[in-house]
């Protein structure tokens, strides 16, 4: 990807403009990785579809990919060029949300193109977007969500650890990449309140409860005293890994995968499913819906209104088990 220059400024632009998590512009980036190699390989087998049409053999199967170079192919691509590309994709069978999600990112690399003058029109901006199939989010219930946060022994400062990170993530729903970007300073005791860094470093302030404050004051106490032996930990972050330096996003996932097995819960929920527990729970308990997205950091009403769907289907559930005889519709 070292000549396509456009695709360098674009992932800039979200790192240093939009301030996206570098995991996030990686994702980006890998998704145009893959468009560059469709039109690649759609211009090679062009290439020599001509060649054997004209009978030349001369072995010019790879001129296409040095003499065209990516941003040429970039900036050249139609609303064709981008249709044949989720045909490939569909092709491969990638599910609607993945061809949903490549499909905004074309979009919004052609928007920027637009946006810098690299291009008149977007090419992209004709295309519909799969419609896609509404899966509701699964969550786990009171008791699975007590059975898993009491697993982490309270006994070592990494079980201490562990213990705090889960009943932070349940009791505020913050998300992974935030919980791992928390710094000691970012926790008000005294008001009992989290100052959580969301997505594209806005920033909000969310509640948290006393049985997480909790766990965290007991982490701290096993956190310190390991501090005061370590010169090189680092003592602003909050969730420090054994080396004294912050976790990862990939360290936390890890972590949760070994409590669900010992908890005996199923080890295909992810710590995305502490955050849709939290939401449902919020909402099965009167909270209103535009408290509950402020709390998630959602920017539109309609991404946290996909909550309100699982707590009615568990309403009907409720009703159904209460009365076999009668049925509900809809």
């Amino acid at each position: 990807m070292k000549d396509a220059a456009t695709i360098q400024e674009f992932i800039s632009y979200l790192k240093f403009e939009k301030h996206f998590s570098d995991y996030t512009s990686r994702c980006y980036g890998t998704d145009l990785e893959q468009y560059v190699a469709h039109l690649q390989n759609h211009a090679q087998s062009a290439e020599n579809a001509s060649q054997t049409e004209s009978g030349d053999h001369g072995g010019t199967a790879t001129a296409v990919q040095t003499e065209q170079k990516v941003d040429q192919m970039l900036l050249a691509a139609d609303v064709n060029s981008i249709r044949g590309y989720m045909v490939s994709l569909n092709e491969h069978q990638y599910s609607k949300s993945t061809l949903a999600r490549k499909l905004a990112t074309l979009r919004s690399f052609y928007k920027f193109l637009v946006k810098r003058h690299y291009l008149a029109n977007n090419p992209v901006s004709t295309i519909k977007t799969p419609k896609q199939e509404k899966k509701l989010p699964k969550f786990l219930e009171y008791e699975q969500i007590q059975k898993l946060l009491d697993t982490p022994p309270a006994d070592s400062w990494l079980g201490a650890r562990d213990r705090a990170m889960l009943e932070t993530m349940y009791s505020t729903g913050m998300r992974v990449s935030e919980l791992v970007a928390l710094n000691l300073d970012d926790v008000d005791f005294l008001s009992e309140v989290l100052h959580i860094r969301g997505k594209g470093k806005k920033e909000r302030i969310c509640p948290i409860g006393s049985r997480a404050l909790q766990a965290i004051q007991h982490y701290l106490e096993y956190r310190n005293r390991r501090m005061e032996c370590d010169p090189s930990f680092d003592s602003k972050v909050l969730f420090a890994n054994k080396h004294g330096k912050r976790l990862s996003t990939r360290s936390v996932r890890r972590k949760m995968d070994k409590y669900l097995i010992e908890a005996g819960l199923d080890p295909a929920i992810s710590p995305h499913t502490l955050r849709h527990s939290f939401a449902t729970h919020m909402l099965n308990n009167g909270a209103d819906l535009r408290s509950v997205q402020e709390l998630l950091g959602h920017q539109s009403l309609s991404t946290t209104q996909i909550y309100t769907h699982v707590t009615t289907s568990r309403m009907k559930e409720q009703y159904h088990n209460a009365h076999p005889r009668e049925t509900i519709t809809g």
